[in-house]
């Protein structure tokens, strides 16, 4: 009897706000995924959400399989959070795979977060909000979020994210590019 090969595929959650790109954040590194060799997917969950009602975005990256798999994702392994406002109203970590990551913009130190949401998980934490005022003068954390999310999975190389900021963004992937980098640097993990 032949054994079936089990796919690496990792699953990635994105809790956002309409607006904030967390659609676009996806988007981004399954591009920078599939620029690399690798196998990527992403995609929306719309309803009828308007600017600034909380959104879900999905990312799969297989480093060797083709994904074949259109479902959404309830049992992620990694979660990342645009707007720590959502951690009041949304149970970010439903779901999340045991010694999952967690991904947070947040000003809040990590163990207080890690008090607050568990401690099954590994956690990473960055001030996005004020890396993205720095670097763009606009708080959209979503270029930000990609750093840290890098800094905490490995998921891609940063190099490989760098041609789709630029071609999505343009005269700004500059100031993209720098936000990314800025978080991935001040990304502490626990």
């Amino acid at each position: 009897m032949a054994r079936r090969r089990v796919l690496s595929i990792i699953e990635v959650r994105w809790h956002g706000r309409g607006g904030q790109g967390a659609v676009t954040s996806a988007e981004l590194v399954a591009l920078a995924a599939i620029n690399s060799g690798k196998y990527g997917q992403s995609f929306p969950s719309f309803g009828p959400e308007r600017r600034g009602a909380p959104v879900l975005a999905f990312l799969r990256v297989s480093e060797d399989e083709p994904i074949r798999v259109r479902t959404e994702i309830v049992e992620p392994d990694i979660v990342v959070v645009l707007d720590p406002s959502l951690l009041r109203i949304v149970d970010v970590t439903s779901g999340l795979k045991k010694k999952g990551t967690l991904v947070i913009n947040t000003k809040k130190a990590p163990e207080e977060i890690k008090a607050a949401h568990g401690n099954g998980y590994r956690l990473a934490t960055v001030d996005a909000m004020a890396i993205a005022r720095k670097e763009l003068g606009l708080p959209i954390t979503n270029t930000t979020m990609i750093g840290a999310l890098l800094k905490a999975s490995g998921l891609v190389d940063m190099d490989t994210v760098i041609g789709p900021l630029e071609h999505r963004f343009g005269r700004v992937a500059e100031k993209n590019i720098a936000a990314m980098k800025s978080a991935y640097e001040q990304t502490t993990i626990l």
